[in-house]
């Protein structure tokens, strides 16, 4: 990932009202529900994981002091800067305490250097018991390059592989927050969902993936929210739509009908000689879209006879249609 700074647009020195703004500002132009850009749900991951890590004073310290990289993972090494460990223009010096202490032996860097130095082995400094505990050469390389090697560990410890499970939530708890049982790794943890969230969305547990190796740290699990099926709305968008059944007596004179919502129910207006198939919208009854907004409920009227025969509608019917005929 890139710098968390650049990815929100701030200067290292933001204070936390400055990173919470920038962060709703890009939000809303980036959010998948919005911008139908392709690449805009990776680009709102990326501004998410950004804020998540620039969010906490803790993780945000360690990022600047340069102990942690922008996902999050230590740097294998101390005195990282411009120049190379130790600063210098050549890149590398030997670390403090000699080889054994580090892991790793000095090297050059350059053409010449990265081949006289992949042939070390993956110790960086012998496969003994000294030269084991740094990587090996394309784990470095991972470090010094970034972006080329992204998705790959700096090796067992620093960390595991990262997982990924969608999760159906309901959508009473999608609009009200609420947690959610996830199973990972053989076993079912509850998952707090906050409120007003929106399909896609990404919840971050750190150290609940899979170690690489035994003994080894374990990576992350993201869950990912979907919209679970509901047995009286039909998701389009960020709107709903549910029928209402409506008795003959109240479409012909008209009435008040309850009509379910996600957030409990609401009376509608049905006026007099109202048809089957009517649909009527009521704002801001839908899903959430975006920080405030939220969709609406499209609600079609469906024309209900009564469950048992009577005898008083059949012979009005009737009068009705021999009239008529």
């Amino acid at each position: 990932m890139r710098d968390p700074y650049e990815v929100l647009g701030v200067a290292r020195s933001a204070d936390q009202n400055e990173i919470k703004r920038a962060f709703r500002k890009h939000a809303k132009k980036l959010h998948p529900d919005t911008n139908k850009d392709p690449k805009a749900q990776e680009k709102f991951a990326e501004l998410n994981a950004a804020h998540e890590l620039l969010s906490e004073p803790d993780t945000r310290a360690k990022f600047d002091r340069g102990e942690i990289d922008a996902e999050g993972k230590p740097r294998g090494f101390e005195g990282f800067g411009s120049g190379g460990f130790g600063g210098g223009p050549g890149g590398f010096r030997q670390a403090r305490g000699g080889p054994n202490e580090a892991g790793f032996e000095s090297f050059s860097f350059g053409p010449e250097g990265l081949r006289r130095n992949a042939g070390r082995g993956p110790g960086m400094g012998g496969a003994g018991p000294g030269g084991g505990g740094a990587g090996g050469f394309d784990d470095v390389l991972s470090d010094l390059l970034g972006g080329f090697a992204r998705g790959r560990r700096a090796g067992p410890e620093a960390g595991g592989r990262d997982i990924e499970v969608t999760v159906p939530v309901p959508l009473e708890t999608v609009v009200a927050g609420g947690t959610v049982k996830v199973g990972l790794n053989g076993r079912t943890i509850e998952v707090k969902v906050p409120p007003r969230v929106a399909e896609g969305y990404r919840l971050r547990l750190k150290g609940q993936g899979e170690p690489a190796s035994i003994g080894a740290a374990a990576g992350d699990a993201y869950v990912v929210v979907a919209y679970a099926p509901h047995r009286t709305f039909k998701v389009e968008g960020p709107d709903l739509r549910a029928d209402i059944n409506v008795p003959l007596a109240d479409a012909v004179l008209g009435a008040k009908v309850r009509v379910p919502t996600l957030d409990g129910s609401v009376h509608l207006s049905i006026p007099a000689w109202t048809s089957s198939g009517r649909t009527f919208r009521l704002r801001g009854k839908g899903l959430p879209k975006g920080e405030t907004e939220s969709g609406d409920l499209l609600a079609t009227v469906r024309i209900a006879l009564p469950e048992t025969p009577d005898a008083e509608l059949e012979a009005l019917m009737l009068r009705r249609r021999d009239g008529a005929g």
